[in-house]
């Protein structure tokens, strides 16, 4: 997978990709669960049309694609598919080592939220992580490469050393979410663990025999910046007023989930048609774990056991290296 990425990041550097300045149509990229909140509420009440056209841009139309990893984010990207996709922090700082100085560097403009990960079983011999065994089987949304791998591995190394970070990786699958939840309850797949996202970890805490191993925030020792919007640098530097249409859809979605969560709520529900009760999705909404920001919190914790445990070989003086300037008057870590 690494191979391939880098080959690909190379190949995108050189062939730079087609971007008009101040574009009228915005593609954007967003996976599934609650850390996409903000975005849904930015399609739902249309905001970056509406920020768009007050910074005289006329009518931008925008267009929304889904995704179901990181991965596949990143293709997407490089292929010049996409202008903005929400990853983890992990998968921000693998690519800006890859990019940076190049005619297709890419970083973040802002981050979407701060939100844990929360580590479930059904193996009732499971109380830490230092009861896994070979015989057990970890999903989460990409191998090595998202948040949920990485707060994994820094458990990991907590427990066994800095040596054994990847002691667990064997035993980590790439799933999607959803799949990963639904082979979870099934209780017939091999799956029997699974680092989730929310609102997923709520389902399955909801079922019968499952219960948590890990949440991210306690392996980090603090809370931390779940997902990020990331552009290239060519479409950033040709796009400046789209760029702040951006941000200001983002600070209006997440004053607006702050403000009214069961409404905040309610979108959710319609646009991905979820099957959740309104009042539990409410309550996952306003879960006091969660903050809606556009502010970077713990970027250089995860960004510093990267480059320790050489997964980047570039690492960056500060969170501010891997974002753009959109992002330095906020209060980052």
């Amino acid at each position: 997978m690494w191979k391939k990425f880098a080959m690909a990041a190379v190949l995108a550097a050189t062939i730079g990709g087609t971007t008009h300045a101040e574009v009228n149509e915005v593609r954007l990229s967003k996976q599934f669960g609650l850390p996409y909140l903000p975005m849904i509420v930015i399609q739902d009440q249309k905001l970056i049309e509406k920020h768009a056209a007050a910074l005289g841009l006329g009518e931008v139309k925008t267009v929304w694609m889904q995704h179901a990893g990181p991965a596949a984010q990143l293709d997407a990207m490089l292929a010049g598919q996409v202008d903005f996709i929400g990853p983890g922090v992990p998968t921000l700082a693998t690519i800006w080592d890859k990019t940076h100085g190049t005619p297709q560097e890419i970083r973040a403009l802002i981050a979407m939220q701060s939100m844990p990960y929360v580590l479930v079983t059904r193996n009732p011999n499971v109380k830490t992580i230092k009861d896994f065994t070979d015989k057990d089987k970890i999903a989460l949304p990409a191998v090595k490469l998202t948040g949920h791998a990485i707060a994994l591995e820094i458990e990991a190394a907590k427990i066994w050393g800095d040596d054994h970070f990847d002691k667990l990786d064997s035993i980590t699958i790439t799933r999607s979410h959803a799949d990963a939840a639904a082979a979870l309850m099934s209780g017939k797949s091999e799956i029997d663990a699974h680092f989730a996202s929310s609102p997923y970890y709520y389902y399955e805490l909801a079922t019968p025999g499952i219960h948590q191993v890990l949440k991210s925030y306690d392996a980090l020792g603090a809370r931390h910046t779940n997902g990020v919007l990331v552009a290239t640098k060519k479409f950033h530097d040709a796009n400046p007023k789209i760029c702040a249409a951006v941000v200001a859809a983002f600070n209006d979605a997440n004053a607006f989930i702050k403000a009214h969560p069961r409404e905040a709520a309610q979108i959710y529900l319609t646009i991905t048609r979820d099957k959740n009760p309104l009042d539990k999705l409410e309550k996952m909404v306003a879960d006091p774990d969660v903050d809606y920001t556009t502010t970077p919190v713990s970027v250089m914790k995860i960004v510093d056991f990267l480059h320790k445990v050489g997964r980047i070989k570039n690492k960056p003086n500060s969170w501010k290296d891997m974002f753009f300037p959109e992002a330095y008057g906020l209060n980052g870590s």
